[in-house]
C-alpha cells in the first residue's frame, strides 16, 4: 500500500450534498442513497493527491479539506 501524504477531511455538518467533489473523484468518494459523502478513501497517497485537490477545490461549501499525514 502507498504512504499517505495527505489526510482528507470531512465536515458533515457543512455537507450540502451538491456532489461536485464526487464527480471530481469518484474513486476517493461518493454519495449514498441519502445523499450523504462517503470518503472511500481518507489517507492519500501521492498518486491521488491532485484528485483529491480537485475535489476539495470544487466543493462550493468548503465541506473537504486537506491535512498532511
Amino acid at each position: 500500500m502507498a504512504t499517505a501524504v495527505a489526510h482528507l477531511e470531512l465536515d458533515r455538518p457543512r455537507c450540502e450534498g451538491h456532489g461536485l467533489c464526487e464527480e471530481a473523484s469518484p474513486h476517493l468518494m461518493h454519495l449514498d442513497d441519502d445523499g450523504e459523502l462517503i470518503l472511500d478513501v481518507t489517507d492519500i497517497p501521492e498518486a491521488e493527491l491532485e484528485a483529491a485537490k480537485t475535489a476539495v477545490r470544487v466543493c462550493p461549501v468548503a465541506a473537504l479539506k486537506l491535512a498532511r499525514a
